[in-house]
């Protein structure tokens, strides 16, 4: 069964994708292994960030076999994300 992944769409100018880091590496150090976190510059990678329909950074996506299970925008905090991610990998 594939783990689910979180996308983080950010810009390097983004004031509040920076504040998404330590967020996310909360998110890592409880979840561990039970989840792929991806960062995706949106200037680097348009053609995803297109895909998706990312008109704010940060948004987070939620992915689990390829079906959205959410999206998120703006800075989200490690319980929320913590709270869609666990029924995901039980």
């Amino acid at each position: 069964m594939a783990i689910p992944v979180l996308m983080d769409f950010y810009a390097e100018w983004c004031g509040p994708c920076k504040r998404m880091g330590p967020i996310l590496e909360e998110l890592k150090k409880r979840m561990g292994d039970l989840v792929d976190i991806r960062k995706i510059n949106v200037d680097e990678h348009m053609a995803e960030a297109q895909q998706y329909q990312i008109s704010v950074v940060p948004t987070i996506i939620i992915e689990k076999d390829g079906i959205l299970v959410q999206k998120f925008q703006g800075v989200t905090d490690t319980d929320t994300l913590e709270s869609v991610l666990r029924p995901l990998v039980a």
